[in-house]
């Protein structure tokens, strides 16, 4: 296949997500609010920013609002606020704070670029359709809408495990940031575990300790016991909360919920379809864990057979799969994905996975919701409605479907690997 001919699967779906967003955009216009699979509540634009902030200025983020954020959100945004907004309420800090306001902004637009510059050190040819579908794809813009401290978040993680940085100290540094924005990103970071580069893992595991102390000592709360309590408040919490979880989620998991849910579901999914969902959802889930653990046991015993941004891929795919911490943290794993050669039958579905989950849209199926609120982005009186939409099935089904494409690539490979070469267990060079 000649070098255009195999740019051209590339530019096509790039294509369709940038025909997504302006349809996206149309359908604003006309409504005055972002439509399926944004948020329902329209008035509730960048306050997942806000909310963390009203209480950045003020005690009680840990033992009041039962935070489960590490402290060093705190230490951020108490930085990057105007500690005058925050007297009255988080909405009012929305319409109050122009330095948080700009300072999403600032990192939506530092995201791109570190992905564009990432991308075209990976494979300069594919960067720019890579680079317009990530920017301009749902995750990075739910993210954006939601003002979600992942957008801080992943300019470390793009540093921590990309190719622009090639020193050691600014990915350990870089990787440490994460886990104390997102604990989760602990998963991708034990990639070199599996790769037995134990020196980097350690340094990490240092930094990231260091990080967790000092914005502790400045907090004076967010201790490891309050964490876990919280933690463990906010899963009670979020199981009652079933319709936001299906909403926008890297899982079936939360469809094992559906029966309790607050909203009727059932007047609008016959009874017999929630029994197939409840057969075949454990399955997919355990299947999904099963592959993933074969692929990185097959990593382990051939570290050099897999890059370790593959490995990391495998590891946070595999918890994404199991259940979902929000819809938005695909910006991680499908940054890595596109960090994939278009080469090879697994790589090329993943990636092609990749650019249909930035697809900005969704298909209703029925109405679950309908709604008379304001839109805080138009200004103006809206009446929103929402309900069951084919991305809920199929996105959950992406994700499965990109671990399975790379795992059984990384098993081809490493099968390969240990038939010209047998290694020792014993420690892989750094």
């Amino acid at each position: 296949m000649s070098g255009r001919l195999r740019l051209l699967p590339e530019l096509l779906l790039a294509l369709a997500v940038v025909v997504s967003v302006v349809s996206t955009a149309m359908a604003f216009r006309a409504t005055g609010y972002l439509p399926q699979p944004f948020v329902f509540d329209t008035n509730d634009t960048f306050m997942d920013w806000f909310n963390t902030a009203f209480w950045a200025n003020r005690p009680g983020a840990y033992d009041v609002w039962r935070s489960i954020y590490p402290p060093l959100s705190f230490v951020f945004l108490d930085i990057f606020s105007l500690p005058g907004c925050y007297l009255q309420s988080p909405f009012h800090a929305r319409d109050c704070d122009w330095l948080g306001t700009a300072t999403i902004y600032g990192f939506y637009l530092l995201d791109v670029v570190l992905v564009w510059l990432s991308f075209r050190r990976a494979d300069p040819r594919t960067a720019p359709m890579r680079a317009i579908a990530f920017g301009l794809g749902l995750p990075l813009l739910f993210t954006l809408e939601r003002g979600n401290l992942i957008l801080v978040a992943f300019a470390c993680f793009v540093i921590a495990h990309g190719p622009l940085a090639t020193r050691g100290p600014w990915r350990w540094l870089a990787a440490a940031a994460t886990i104390n924005f997102k604990p989760y990103l602990l998963l991708p970071v034990l990639a070199h575990a599996v790769k037995r580069d134990w020196r980097a893992l350690e340094l990490t595991a240092i930094v990231t300790v260091i990080v967790y102390l000092v914005t502790l000592a400045i907090v004076g709360a967010g201790t490891p016991i309050e964490l876990v309590a919280n933690t463990a408040n906010w899963v009670v919490f979020q199981s009652g909360q079933v319709w936001n979880e299906i909403h926008y989620s890297t899982s079936y998991a939360p469809f094992l919920l559906i029966r309790n849910s607050q909203i009727p579901v059932l007047q609008f999914v016959p009874s017999r379809t929630v029994e197939t969902i409840e057969f075949l959802v454990p399955i997919v889930i355990r299947a999904s864990q099963a592959i993933a653990l074969i692929a990185l046991a097959g990593a382990w015993l051939q570290p050099k057979a897999l890059p370790l941004h593959r490995v990391s891929i495998l590891l946070l795919a595999a918890y994404l799969a199991t259940q979902s911490p929000g819809g938005y943290t695909q910006t991680f794993l499908l940054f890595l994905v596109l960090l994939e050669p278009w080469k090879g039958i697994g790589p090329i579905v993943a990636i092609a996975c990749a650019y249909l989950l930035c697809l900005v849209t969704d298909w209703p199926l029925s109405t679950v919701l309908e709604l008379s609120t304001n839109s805080w982005l138009s200004g103006q009186p809206v009446t929103p409605s929402f309900g069951l939409a084919i991305g809920h099935f199929v996105r959950p089904g992406l994700v499965a479907l990109i671990l399975w494409a790379l795992a059984l690539d990384s098993i081809v490979r490493v099968v390969r690997a240990h038939r010209s070469h047998r290694p020792s267990l014993g420690l892989a060079a750094a």
